[in-house]
């Protein structure tokens, strides 16, 4: 199956510019194709990911991908997607995010040599304003400009000149790229196909009407309760483990719905068709086994943190569901009891009772405690703890750094210890 009938299939294919002209590049030679991201955060999110696992499977097939940091567009700004002019960053700011989108490119591609980043800032910064002007602007039309939707969507609240002239920015990029890496397909967000058909545009004035160029959009991606894929009750999830540990990337997957998994099989993972069809028979004969869902966080997990991470998220899952928390590392702790209630104590040893009202607040009073923990409704550190005249020390396991309470069969609390 061809690269491209594989991304239909998945359907991850938006609009494409000259469908049988770029399906017969692909078939003939190993194509250069870029996707850009502008540093304007220190980490992407899963939303991000969507272009660039587009660019995996290129890679994969054995085409050459290029990663474009945009070093000197995200220092103006892309009013895609905006409803007001972007905040600009400081020189610092943009340099400090391109290290850490390296970082995670470098991740994702692997280091064989297979795939390269730039950074558009290395030719941009060369084009005085002069040159701006009479080289590039004078082969922009006002009015075609006008007309592209991310440029018309904000006339009504105003656009700045600085964002308006983005897309002359974005074309300039995939002029230099066919020029001198043999770079011919763009690939981008839906939101791109304005910016990716100026580039074309460009190079067909500049290289000739001839010139094999081409762009490739991806879908808006969708969950089935009609919002937005990326994000969670609390946000973005990040790429970062610092933002996102890998416990809470892997409980995202996990918790997909069953009417959204066999979509984002198809998008987020490298599985055959065959084990994704097997996986879509399993969620329509045995849904509760979530069998499609556990692979579906496997796989993404293990893309973007390895399978360490895919096992001590496991182990963290398994721990809480079993209650069975005794094995787990404090760096697991950190994790999987990230966004429970949690209170700080100090290291002193003091009456269970006394320490489960006063010092914690888990219990609103001494005879809620007793009663609690005769009737056998209290753990500690995964141990069932019954008597009221017994010490706590809080110091006593996991690096002497947490205490993990559980009062009933759901309820945790994680009580950290300073000092």
């Amino acid at each position: 199956m061809s690269i491209i009938n594989e991304l239909k299939w998945r359907g991850a294919i938006n609009q494409q510019t000259d469908e049988s002209g770029l399906g017969d590049l692909v078939n003939e030679k190993a194509v250069g194709l870029y996707a850009g991201i502008d540093p304007t955060g220190d980490s992407m999110h899963i939303g991000h990911l969507i272009p660039f696992m587009i660019l995996k499977r290129f890679q994969l097939a054995g085409h050459r991908p290029y990663i474009v940091i945009g070093g000197a567009t995200g220092s103006i700004g892309d009013p895609s997607g905006k409803k007001a002019e972007r905040v600009l960053q400081t020189m610092d700011q943009v340099r400090h995010n391109q290290d850490c989108l390296t970082r995670q490119m470098e991740n994702l591609f692997g280091q064989d040599g297979s795939f390269k980043i730039v950074n558009n800032y290395d030719w941009l910064s060369k084009v005085s304003l002069l040159d701006f002007l009479r080289d590039y602007g004078k082969l922009f039309n006002v009015n075609n400009m006008l007309n592209k939707e991310v440029v018309a969507s904000r006339l009504e609240v105003g656009i700045s000149y600085t964002e308006f002239t983005y897309q002359i920015l974005q074309s300039i990029d995939f002029l230099h790229l066919y020029q001198a890496e043999d770079v011919q397909l763009q690939i981008g967000g839906a939101d791109q196909w304005g910016n990716i058909t100026a580039g074309i545009d460009l190079i067909h004035k500049q290289e000739g009407a001839e010139a094999k160029a081409y762009g490739l959009t991806i879908p808006l991606l969708l969950k089935a309760d009609g919002t937005k894929f990326g994000k969670s009750e609390g946000g973005n999830i990040w790429l970062d483990p610092e933002k996102t540990s890998p416990y809470e990337f892997y409980q995202f997957w996990i918790n997909t719905d069953d009417r959204d998994v066999i979509k984002f099989l198809k998008y987020f993972t490298f599985l055959s068709q065959d084990e994704i069809k097997t996986l879509e028979d399993a969620v329509a004969t045995h849904p509760e086994k979530r069998l499609a869902q556990t692979r579906l966080a496997e796989e993404v997990t293990e893309f973007v943190h390895g399978k360490d991470a895919v096992a001590e998220a496991q182990h963290i899952t398994k721990a809480l569901f079993s209650g069975d928390v005794a094995d787990l590392t404090a760096s697991e702790i950190e994790q999987g009891f990230k966004k429970m209630p949690s209170v700080t104590v100090n290291t002193d040893k003091k009456n269970i009772v006394e320490w489960l009202v006063d010092d914690t607040k888990i219990e609103s009073s001494r005879r809620q405690a007793r009663e609690d923990l005769t009737n056998g409704a209290i753990r500690i550190n995964g141990e069932k703890v019954t008597a009221t005249d017994v010490d706590i020390d809080p110091t006593s396991a996991f690096d002497g750094k947490f205490v993990i309470v559980r009062r009933g069969k759901k309820r945790y609390f994680l009580v950290r210890v300073a000092g």
